[in-house]
């Protein structure tokens, strides 16, 4: 599940995985970002996996585009 959070001048693509499949690859390989480039702010890039018996964050990852 993809959900993009804009705050002043701060874009925040965050994709949720439960399960191994890693959840900023996702967001990276399916270019999200592409169409906010142009809007001149900050855009970073937030992958959180829960682990599917604990059900806990598993992973948590981020980088600023």
């Amino acid at each position: 599940m993809k959900d993009v959070v804009k705050i002043n001048e701060n874009i925040f693509i965050i994709e949720f995985k439960v399960g191994s499949q890693n959840a900023l690859a996702q967001i990276k390989s399916r270019n999200y970002h592409q169409k906010y480039l142009n809007e001149n702010k900050n855009i970073y890039l937030v992958g959180i996996n829960f682990d599917e018996n604990e059900k806990n964050i598993s992973n948590f990852e981020w980088e600023k585009v």
